[in-house]
């Protein structure tokens, strides 16, 4: 099942670290605007999350969820490419799977 959550955003650019510097190395401000993407309710009535604790992100699906972290040294420097890979495991996880095609998120259920 394939459902969109919506647009993505030009505002979440602003949280680059280039624009808006954090210390963590990874973009935690950029990772916070875009997991609020992910709040959202299906129509099944199950719940779709996304939080961040420290460099440890969760992904939420229903009843089943997913973990994965934020690695500078393996994904880095783009912090961009760092979030896409923290979420594709934390997703893959929770048996979920997102895209952003032409600025809009996507979520791929089992």
């Amino acid at each position: 099942m394939r459902v969109e959550l919506g647009p993505v955003p030009d505002e979440i650019e602003r949280w680059l670290p280039e624009n808006e510097p954090d210390a963590s190395d990874v973009g935690v401000n950029h990772a916070d605007a875009f997991l609020k993407l992910f709040k959202t309710t299906l129509e099944d009535g199950r719940k779709v999350s996304c939080t961040r604790r420290g460099l440890k992100l969760t992904f939420t699906v229903g009843d089943r969820s997913g973990e994965s972290l934020l690695r500078r040294l393996e994904h880095g420097p783009d912090v961009r490419e760092i979030l896409h890979q923290a979420l594709t495991e934390a997703a893959a996880g929770a048996g979920a799977a997102y895209s952003v095609e032409d600025g809009t998120l996507y979520l791929e259920l089992d």
